[in-house]
This record gives structure tokens, sequence and C-alpha cells, in this order.
């Protein structure tokens, strides 16, 4: 495929424009998603339901042996694998938007669109960032703390009370915060853009790299409010996942079609 040198960058000529947005733009996205989950609330509240499930054993898995150092890395990759687990709201979104019935029963219709394989290779993507991303969090633990900790208060007593637990604290937040602005970059626009389009995993990579860049303080608040209510959903128990998790595919749908040209 042809590239064009915008900025010194190469891109594929077939990448799609972008435009600028404010911040209205967010609180309306947020709106418009809010909107979307009332409505199909009753259809989709077993789905909703699956997010804190899969977040509650995946605490209780790593709150045992070895694995106790990487709870709060854990905890924290709900946000790294959110695009992912909204795509299935990305499609009722689009079918909601072109007026076609949207309903639980269309949920996985996703793997019907045309791009579902790029939608595939952008999720293998997320998946390596997410297992990356605990890789960090072992060896930063590991380099600055040495052998895992017998119980959870031990591990809690040492993280809070020593100077490693508090450089831990310190560099596996400024770690996670790296890992969340790539995750963000690459899947904001990418993983919406191909449920609604037959493109390719780059092209809608590179549009969403550009969207981004084209908007950097308007989604640098967008990761924070995200970073804040998936903060919010996990307290107690991940239950609040339930509602959040919805919510922001639906919202980053329309998110999407702000920011691009369609």
């Amino acid at each position: 495929m042809a590239v064009a040198r915008i900025e010194g960058v190469e891109r594929p000529v077939a990448a799609h424009e972008v435009r600028t947005i404010s911040t209205a733009d967010l609180r309306d996205a947020l709106r418009q998603g809010w909107a979307d989950f009332l409505a199909h609330r009753g259809d989709l509240i077993f789905v909703g339901i699956l997010y804190p499930v899969i977040g509650f054993a995946a605490a209780f898995l790593s709150l045992s042996g070895p694995l106790i150092p990487l709870f709060f890395p854990i905890a924290a990759g709900v946000g790294l694998l959110g695009p992912l687990a909204a795509i299935g709201f990305y499609e009722l979104a689009r079918r909601s938007e072109q007026g076609l019935e949207s309903d639980w029963s269309h949920f996985l219709e996703v793997v019907r669109r045309p791009a579902f394989d790029a939608i595939t290779i952008v999720a293998g993507l997320l998946l390596v960032v997410f297992f990356v991303w605990l890789a960090v969090a072992a060896a930063l633990y590991f380099g600055l703390m040495g052998v895992a900790p017998e119980s959870v208060g031990v591990f809690i007593t040492r993280l809070f009370t020593t100077p490693e637990g508090w450089a831990l604290i310190i560099l596996g937040n400024l770690a996670g915060l790296a890992f969340a602005a790539l995750v963000l970059t690459v899947s904001v626009v990418s993983m919406p853009m191909l449920v609604d389009k037959d493109t390719e995993a780059r092209i809608a990579i590179d549009t969403s790299v550009r969207a981004v860049v084209a908007n950097k303080g308007v989604m640098l608040r967008w990761g924070i409010i995200v970073a804040a209510l998936l903060v919010v959903g996990s307290i107690p128990f991940f239950v609040g996942l339930a509602v959040v998790l919805p919510v922001l595919g639906y919202a980053t749908w329309h998110l999407y079609t702000k920011l691009v040209v369609r």
C-alpha cells in the first residue's frame, strides 16, 4: 500500500481524517453512553455481571501464594483490556445508530463484521500489552522487595511501611500510567472503527494514534475520566464494573464518531 509522509511520519494514504474535539464532546459522549446503557440494561444485565465475576475470580486467585504481589497489577489491568471487553457494546451502538434491532442476541454479532480478523489482531496486541505489564510489575516487585510475601497482611505492611514499598508504589504507578496511555492511544479509535468499517488493523491504529495526537489535552482528560470510573467501579469487589464498563463502551463509540470523519 502506498504511504504518505506527514510531519515526518509515514502513514497509509487510506488513513481516515480526524477531527479536533473539546471537553464538551467528552461530556456529550458520556451522556450518550449513559442513555444507551439505560436503553439496554434489561437485556444486557447478565453481560455486565460477567465483568465483576471475572474480576473477583482474578483477585481471588492473585491473593494466594506467590501471586499476591500481582493483585494490584491484575486489578489495574482491567483498564488495559477494557477496549477488548467493549467490542460487543460497540456493535450494539453501531446497530442502534443505523436503526437496526439491537438487543442481547446481537452482542456477539461483532464476530460477523467484515474486519473481524483485524479486530483479533488489535485484541492480540492488547493482550500482549497486558502480559508485558504484568511482567514489568512482577520485575519491579521482586527487584525492590525480594521474595513473595507469606500473606496479604505482610504484603500490605511491607508496601506501606518500608522505603522499598513506597518506591514500588511510585514506580508501579508511573509504569501503569505509561501502559494505560499506550492502550488508550492504540485502541480508543481503532477498536470501534474496526467494528464500524472494513479496514486494516494498521490503518485503524494509525487513525487512533493521530486522533489522540490531535487532541492531546482532551484525550488526557478522557483517560483520567476512564481511570477514575474504573476505580470507582472496582470498589467494592468489582461490582460497579457491571455498570461502568458498558457505559464506557457505549461512550467510547460516541467519542469515536466525534473524532473520526466517517
